[in-house]
């Protein structure tokens, strides 16, 4: 049985081989990653991907052991693809984050994937795009995305999911002052964390500031209003709520058709990266100029692969 038809089955150690394959830099595994995804391209697509973020210390991967458990009790299929980043120095990645969620590590609904960063800018790794088809080709429903935390620059991940969750920590300073535009205006929820103990009524302070401070965003396209609540992972407290938001905010999408199209921007958006890092930016707006973006854009709708149109040329 090839290994396509293994993850197709929910075969979770044939899915991490398939991320390795994925990530591997050696010439020789590039086609065989491109047939791998060719194969695992129709089954993915039924799942909602969310992106969380934050900056470090704002206990994202606590928070994402404690939502992970809520949603496979509820015998819901949970892949985590955690990114770590790498240094410049050694090149090295340090790939922790199963033992910080040991628990949801040992689930059997769950799958954790830690993956370096390996320079690529934007919280995310080269390869979260392709991680994602897997993970929906071998049945997972929800598909969470753990940025290394960097800032402004972490847009790049709003890219890729359908709901974007921004966990911010209270008393940490002037929370208005700690807001970054770029950032804020992506969020499809605002969460403070750590809403337990002495913190409980910063937290809830700082959600009123933040709920006062997004009505000066423009409204979304798609419709949505920005939720701002609080939690604390550490006493299961304010899970739920978050569960309940993301689970209107998809059937709201899903009801509108915002979410398909949504994804067919997204992966244009990819399509045009691609090209850049494939083929350089010359020969990208030497496409732009004769017009060869636009045909490459309605293969892709008609179901081409970005590898295809790539190997094209």
């Amino acid at each position: 049985m090839g290994l396509s038809q293994q993850i197709i089955e929910g075969n979770r150690t044939a899915l991490g081989q398939g991320i390795t394959l994925l990530e591997s830099t050696l010439p020789e595994h590039e086609k065989q990653a491109q047939d791998l995804i060719t194969s695992c391209l129709p089954h993915s697509g039924n799942s909602i991907r969310i992106g969380v973020t934050g900056v470090p210390g704002v206990g994202k991967s606590t928070f994402i052991e404690s939502f992970g458990k809520l949603l496979t009790s509820q015998g819901m299929k949970v892949a985590v693809l955690a990114i770590d980043p790498t240094s410049k120095r050694t090149h090295g990645s340090i790939l922790g984050d199963k033992s910080r969620m040991h628990e949801l590590a040992a689930d059997e609904y769950a799958f954790i994937r830690p993956s370096p960063t390996s320079g690529t800018l934007g919280g995310v790794a080269n390869k979260t795009r392709e991680s994602i088809i897997l993970c929906e080709a071998a049945g997972f429903e929800i598909i969470l995305i753990e940025t290394v935390g960097v800032g402004q620059s972490e847009t790049t991940v709003s890219n890729l999911v359908d709901f974007f969750l921004l966990l911010m920590l209270a008393g940490a300073g002037d929370e208005l002052q700690g807001i970054k535009r770029g950032i804020m205006e992506l969020a499809d929820a605002l969460i403070i964390t750590k809403a337990d103990g002495d913190n409980l009524q910063k937290s809830k302070n700082a959600a009123l500031e933040y709920k006062s401070a997004l009505h000066l965003f423009p409204p979304m396209k798609n419709g949505w209003t920005p939720q701002v609540s609080t939690c604390s992972a550490l006493e299961n407290t304010g899970i739920d709520e978050i569960c309940d938001t993301i689970t209107t905010y998809d059937s709201q999408m899903n009801a509108s058709g915002w979410k398909m199209k949504n994804r067919e921007k997204q992966n244009i958006y990819c399509l045009h990266e691609r090209i850049k890092e494939e083929l350089g930016i010359k020969k990208y707006k030497s496409f732009l100029s004769e017009g060869k973006i636009k045909v490459l854009e309605k293969e892709l709708k008609d179901g081409k692969t970005i590898y295809q149109l790539l190997n094209s040329f």
